[in-house]
């Protein structure tokens, strides 16, 4: 009986130890996202609808993998700033023109991940802002209107 007791015991404090930690990280990311994060949109591009998929988004290379005849280009980064379970990570994700090397616009996420009881299943996280590079994406890339542009004088 002792020892159920004391295991009892001892997974309560375990327990209670990964849920404060999960808790005061996340309060953490609601700090530094209030701080830096979210979408910073510098500049918009206008392309023609066939540069889209059917998700609305266009193909964009990493750096690293440019090639000739590409317009733009990401680069990406993550920083762990607290490594561990639970651990807290920045992520940056950055849009620039290829040609003059110009930043169109960046996205900055904070996340805590794991802090849960550990087991086979599915980590958990909590990430601020909820937007991700797809949106930043769709807010700098605009599909233009096929008649944009052209000016059309009435008959009257």
């Amino acid at each position: 009986m002792k020892r159920i007791i004391l295991l009892l015991f001892v997974s309560l404090i375990v327990y209670a130890n990964f849920f404060s930690e999960k808790a005061r990280l996340d309060r953490e990311v609601d700090h530094l996202c209030a701080i830096d994060g979210g979408i910073r949109v510098y500049e918009t591009v206008k392309l023609p609808a066939e540069r889209f998929d059917r998700y609305g988004q266009i193909s964009i290379p990493y750096k690293e993998n440019v090639k000739t005849g590409d317009e733009y280009y990401y680069e990406s980064s993550t920083i762990y700033l607290i490594r561990g379970n639970p651990e807290l990570v920045k992520y940056r994700y950055e849009v620039y023109r290829q040609f003059d090397g110009k930043l169109l616009g960046e996205i900055i996420n904070y996340s805590r991940r794991g802090g849960g009881i550990p087991g086979p299943w599915h980590v958990i996280a909590f990430r601020c802002p909820k937007e991700t590079d797809a949106d930043l994406n769709k807010k700098i890339f605009i599909k233009s209107l096929k008649n944009e542009g052209e000016y059309h004088e009435s008959a009257n």
